[in-house]
């Protein structure tokens, strides 16, 4: 978990326990204690008394002493408030799923999430068996094509009020260099937080959560080399994000940035 902002407004039990429903991923059945204080960095106890309360008002769900914790039906209520409150996600269903087709790449939405970027939305291409990335994975700001053009594009208060370090600061003017003379980026390959997953991105400006999101095709190494990502791949993702941005009348991230 993310330390704590030191600001007396802050409540640290309520962090806790959205700690608690963060750590579940798409492909979980279900956490032990054990694993949700490994996930969470929380003592068991503190685990214990946390699961009870969320699993008392429905963001859990657990039959037994011995059976793991699950999502709850509230949780499920809360993620599809949001999810329809995220149109811009409905409205380009179709051409992300097209782009994940023609390019046989994972298309992901990726959300900025403190000093990391959650994928929000994956699209896989048809008939492709493999799990690859899911919904609800984290990865570094840092050594990511997401984390890149999300950062490109952050607000310039934005950004320094996060006190980045100096290397941040080069990774994200790299980015922005690459926005204005390609318009997608990919990250730096000695910078890459996995050598086992090649990926470039392109920002796309959420009203719903006032910044920057992230839209990338991603795949292993061997199905998308260096060249393809510049020659074919990342100018695909670019017209496909431009194709969204019309569709919802909006203008480009960079135009948004401070």
């Amino acid at each position: 978990m993310n330390a704590a902002p030191q600001d007396r407004r802050f409540a640290n039990t309520l962090a806790r326990g959205l700690s608690i429903l963060r750590a579940f991923r798409a492909s979980d059945d279900g956490l032990t204690h054990s694993e949700l204080a490994a996930r969470t960095g929380l003592p068991n106890s503190t685990v214990s008394r946390l699961t009870y309360t969320l699993s008392t008002l429905g963001f859990l769900s657990h039959a037994g002493r011995k059976d793991r914790y699950r999502l709850g039906p509230a949780a499920f209520g809360l993620g599809n408030v949001a999810a329809a409150s995220v149109s811009f996600v409905e409205v380009g269903r179709g051409i992300l799923q097209q782009l994940a087709d023609d390019t046989g790449t994972l298309v992901s939405l990726a959300v900025r999430d403190g000093d990391r970027v959650m994928l929000a939305k994956t699209w896989r291409p048809v008939g492709t068996a493999s799990i690859w990335l899911e919904p609800g994975h984290r990865i570094p700001v840092f050594g990511s094509s997401s984390g890149r053009a999300i950062i490109a594009a952050l607000d310039e208060a934005v950004f320094r009020a996060s006190n980045p370090e100096d290397r941040l600061v080069a990774f994200r003017a790299g980015g922005y260099d690459d926005l204005i003379a390609q318009g997608f980026t990919i990250a730096p390959a000695e910078t890459r937080f996995s050598t086992s997953v090649n990926a470039v991105a392109v920002p796309f400006h959420a009203d719903e959560f006032g910044e920057p999101v992230a839209f990338s095709c991603g795949a292993l190494p061997q199905m998308l080399s260096e060249e393809r990502m510049r020659e074919t791949v990342g100018p695909a993702l670019q017209k496909t994000v431009r194709a969204l941005e019309q569709m919802t009348g909006r203008s480009p991230a960079l135009a948004r940035r401070g």
